[in-house]
């Protein structure tokens, strides 16, 4: 693992090897994202080791949480997915240490790691180093990589089969390649969808949500929400996974999308 790529401590992305700290972070300075008021700051994985540790929690049949401990830039945690022929990672985190290395190497290791949209891209290579595996991102948001490298595989249209049950679909919304993981043996079989903020479960978890910028407040037009709800109709899914350690969507999910988007239309166009 290497201590010289510098992370953001706002947003977790790591940037390409450099002596001195980036002068600026443009996943901050993107509207979707933004710069604190203390300015922007920087960490590196050596440090973040030192204050820092990840948190395994079993969330259902073969679907682990992973998050770090304290919150750490936007307090995501991933999902560790389990199938018969290999492991998937879904979207990172930025802390990377050899307990984490270990604990899911214990597991079977990683055959491919798959991330929604770029404010969950952190340390994606360090995490492809370290288990030998694939890293695969939408096409559209090519330009939001701030660490280039060969293991990075993007994809373009509207769907990327992984294999196993487990489909990529491009929602758009949040990001122009912003997407979501179907896995349709989840939930006994009846489908579930891991959907990072693209599909954003709130905390009613009787709703979900969609925003082109979270902490800004900047809302998706009907039409953006319209084609979320399009990509999804041929899935079947009976609960969502959230980006965050129990916004989960526990029944009827698919209802819940429609309706949430049925009640996103009647407000934005009241």
């Amino acid at each position: 693992m290497t201590d010289t790529a510098w992370i953001c401590v706002t947003c977790g992305s790591q940037f390409a090897e450099t002596a001195q700290a980036p002068a600026r972070c443009p996943i901050c300075e993107d509207g979707r994202q933004y710069v604190p008021l203390r300015g922007q700051q920087w960490t590196t994985l050596a440090a973040l080791r030192s204050t820092h540790r990840n948190a395994f929690q079993q969330l259902a049949p073969g679907l682990l949480g992973v998050g770090s401990v304290p919150h750490f830039a936007i307090g995501q945690r991933a999902l560790l997915l389990r199938t018969p022929t290999g492991n998937v990672l879904w979207d990172c985190i930025a802390l990377l240490d050899d307990a984490t290395v270990r604990i899911i190497e214990a597991l079977g290791g990683l055959t491919a790691i798959a991330i929604s949209h770029p404010h969950y891209y952190t340390t994606m290579v360090e995490w492809a180093r370290a288990f030998g595996c694939p890293v695969y991102l939408h096409a559209a948001d090519r330009a939001h990589v701030m660490r280039p490298d060969p293991v990075l595989r993007f994809w373009d249209g509207d769907t990327d089969a992984l294999g196993d049950g487990l489909t990529l679909v491009r929602c758009g919304g949040h990001f122009e390649g912003g997407t979501v993981l179907h896995w349709a043996g989840g939930a006994d079989g009846r489908g579930a969808l891991l959907s990072g903020d693209i599909v954003q479960v709130i905390p009613d978890r009787r709703h979900v949500g969609f925003m082109r910028s979270y902490p800004n407040l900047i809302p998706l037009p009907v039409s953006a929400v319209e084609r979320i709800v399009q990509a999804l109709e041929p899935f079947e899914f009976e609960v969502i996974y959230g980006a965050w350690w129990d916004a989960h969507v526990t029944a009827d999910a698919k209802a819940v999308v429609r309706r949430s988007a049925e009640r996103y239309r009647r407000a934005v166009q009241s």
